[in-house]
């Protein structure tokens, strides 16, 4: 077991290292500009996708439901595979009319309809919150796995709260350091394009680990086939096909994903080579799902252990102490990514869209200078407050078990902006009316 204040200074080690890659990246914008470096690069930002959601949570909803890991892996696959013209679609059209958000894009689309704006900020804002918890919940998890200690009762003394500010830090360093017409982040894409490759290579090393040690008789092969055939024979649990559709649209509607791949989007030609790029880390990352769910549920007092909680648990058990510190600094890298990128992206809605017009209304803002200096300070407060927000609910939460349940709130309320996204791009009849009852009803059914 490890000391609970070392695993924090391990973290704060890590984001520092994040700060140094990002600085990198703002002084030197040359790094990483070539063609394939480029495309290299938003192909592993795009991987932001994978929250801890992914790295904890995929393997405990393997252990519980067999197959219905599987859609939040294949919704995107399908959209890169078959939909892939709605992101290059996006690309485009946010390129040509300076696009900085998708409360923005809506909000073009639909002859700069500001209401419109304000309430996708608002329901971005809230169906974040949860998701921004579970990247608590699974920071303080991995380091109660790891320390041996429980979660500790006083808030001050839990690790998620200074994960939290130390993100929302990064997050206000390389997210808000100036205004931007472009709201190109380079220094901050570079940093998450390295988590991503972090914790690649971490979830990789613990299912290559499960899979030396899957449960049965006869060779490697013959395990890791007799474990596939297990689950291939189940039957499918029920929600599966809507969750693929929520997975679908999540990979265009979740706020941190339209900012990566539409707002941080370089060149539109990087798209091509990025999306197969992505759909081999997604690949990659779903087959290592299963062995690391099957070893885990083979270990020693197994049923006492949370299923998310395998990933850290399978090292631990067969030895591999560093191995296990691999895994947490995956873990870490994984929820790190999405927070930053998602704070990101929420304080420029919060301050174009709810904020700002609201000051401009009574005339606190004249000129420029002080426009700027303005919407720089509320995206900072946003962004703390977004973080310490998410810490509460995720105190308040503290009895719900099950990653996945945080995550799947998060996609079923993005998912009512995508009628109105598809809509704008594809049919010419849209209009402002259709798209404010479709997210007023939508966000209505699902708050019920």
């Amino acid at each position: 077991m490890m000391s609970g204040w070392i695993l924090l200074l391990v973290a704060l080690a890590y984001v520092g290292l994040l700060f140094t890659v990002a600085w990198l990246g703002e002084r030197r914008p040359q790094l990483a500009q070539g063609p394939r470096a480029r495309a290299t690069v938003y192909a592993l930002a795009l991987a932001v996708y994978c929250s801890s959601w992914t790295f904890y949570g995929a393997v405990g909803t393997a252990a519980r439901a067999g197959l219905g890991f599987l859609p939040i892996y294949l919704g995107p696959i399908l959209l890169l595979l078959f939909g892939w013209r709605i992101l290059e679609r996006l690309v485009l059209a946010s390129t040509r009319h300076r696009i900085v958000s998708i409360a923005d894009f809506l909000s073009s689309r639909y002859g700069r309809a500001r209401g419109l704006a304000a309430a996708v900020a608002v329901l971005a804002v809230i169906a974040a919150i949860p998701y921004f918890a579970l990247q608590f919940k699974a920071v303080g998890m991995s380091v109660g796995v790891l320390s041996g200690q429980p979660l500790a009762a006083q808030w001050y003394a839990d690790p998620a709260l200074y994960v939290a500010l130390l993100l929302a830090a990064f997050a206000i360093l390389f997210g808000t350091r100036r205004i931007d017409a472009t709201e190109h982040h380079r220094g901050m894409v570079l940093a998450i394009a390295l988590e991503s490759l972090v914790k690649l290579l971490a979830f990789v090393a613990i299912g290559a680990l499960a899979i030396l040690h899957l449960p049965g008789g006869g060779g490697i092969g013959t395990r890791v086939a007799a474990g596939a055939g297990a689950f291939a024979s189940a039957t499918l649990p029920s929600g599966f096909l809507a969750q693929t559709l929520l997975a679908f649209t999540a990979i265009v509607c979740l706020p941190r994903q339209f900012h990566v791949a539409v707002v941080e989007c370089q060149d539109p030609a990087d798209l091509q080579p990025a999306r197969w790029l992505f759909i081999g880390y997604l690949v990659l990352v779903s087959a290592m799902v299963l062995p690391i769910a099957l070893a885990g549920q083979s270990l020693p007092g197994a049923d006492g252990l949370a299923a998310d909680s395998f990933v850290l648990a399978l090292p631990l058990a067969h030895g591999h102490p560093w191995l296990a510190l691999a895994a947490y600094i995956g873990g870490l890298s994984a929820a790190t990514g999405m927070v930053i990128v998602a704070s990101v992206a929420l304080s420029t809605m919060v301050s174009n869209d709810l904020v700002l017009p609201l000051l401009l209304r009574r005339g606190v803002l004249s000129q420029r200078m002080a426009i700027e200096r303005q919407v720089l300070w509320v995206r900072r407060v946003a962004i703390l407050l977004l973080a310490l927000v998410a810490f509460a609910y995720h105190r308040h939460a503290l009895g719900q078990q099950f990653l996945a349940q945080h995550g799947l709130l998060a996609f079923a309320a993005v998912a009512q902006f995508a009628p109105a996204l598809i809509g704008g791009l594809y049919w010419r009849g849209a209009s402002r009316a259709g798209a404010y009852a479709g997210l007023f009803s939508g966000a209505a059914l699902w708050a019920w």
